[in-house]
């Protein structure tokens, strides 16, 4: 359904951001944490500085001579280790304990929201896919698959606009990862690195020519694992409560509460009886 910009009320989604329960789990402000963000800007700086002493010529100041060398390096050094003093004294404001979010409640590697907000690549990619979904239901042309594409590029986290995806849903590490355009994920849902949510086959029509819109990707139901490496193809279902195993290839659906492995080869037994 299309839409006129000018005739949507912002009003009415600024007082619902503005509210406390809503912003205050994800807020960082100066006057309620004292102190500004890292800069990832300024910590780009302090890396760049490291790597030219570390291979002096290689990067930033490309014509050092021997008989300065040694002038450059205490300068860089110099300025490297004031960056990163600031900056790590600007990130200790993230060490404190915060309320839960769905990427800081299924990492036990991480110690705050701040810290998955900050840093973690697959909030980057589920926030992007957040605003592009909503611009693809709004049939807007172009733009969502470019939002989804700048995520994709940053952080090799691949998410079609047109896939729904509930609340509470969280990639692990995240490389690797597919989600095609008419997935369905319900809430709850944890995948990890290298899992691809795929289609199985292309309907064609009477000419030949691919059926766009044809629901062909899988269905996921709430509270669902999917481990790394697993390829689920096709317009299948995966139950609720269900976990599906590393590398598993699964092309049919499968009940609530199922847990999917692979099967262990038998091993090679030789003429003595042994085997490996």
């Amino acid at each position: 359904m299309r839409t006129n910009h000018n005739s949507f009320d912002i009003s009415k989604v600024v007082r619902s951001l503005c509210n406390k329960v809503s912003y205050l789990p994800v807020y960082h402000g100066i006057n309620f944490h004292d102190v500004p963000m890292p800069s990832t800007t300024v910590l780009s700086r302090a890396v760049d500085l490291l790597k030219s002493v570390l291979f002096p010529g290689f990067f930033m100041n490309t014509e050092i001579k021997p008989q300065t060398v040694k002038y450059y390096i205490g300068s860089a050094l110099d300025e490297a280790a004031r960056l990163l003093h600031e900056q790590i004294r600007l990130g200790y404001c993230f060490s404190c304990k915060e309320e839960e979010r769905a990427a800081y409640a299924g990492d036990p590697a991480a110690t705050s929201t701040g810290e998955v907000i900050f840093c973690y690549p697959s909030l980057a990619a589920i926030t992007n896919h957040r605003i592009a979904h909503e611009l693809y239901r709004l049939e807007v042309s172009l733009i969502p698959r470019i939002i989804s594409e700048m995520a994709h590029s940053a952080t090799g986290i691949d998410i079609h606009p047109g896939a729904s995806i509930g609340e509470r849903f969280f990639i692990d590490h995240g490389t690797g990862t597919v989600i095609g355009e008419t997935t369905v994920i319900g809430n709850n849902v944890r995948l990890y690195q290298g899992v691809t949510l795929g289609a199985r086959s292309f309907d064609v029509d009477e000419s030949g020519n691919l059926k766009k819109g044809v629901p062909r990707h899988p269905i996921v139901e709430d509270d669902v694992v999917i481990y790394s490496g697993a390829t689920i193809l096709g317009r299948i279902t995966i139950g609720k409560g269900s976990q599906i195993g590393g590398n598993v290839w699964l092309t049919d659906s499968v009940p609530p509460n199922s847990k999917i492995v692979q099967h262990k080869p038998l091993p090679v037994m030789f003429e003595n009886g042994s085997g490996i």
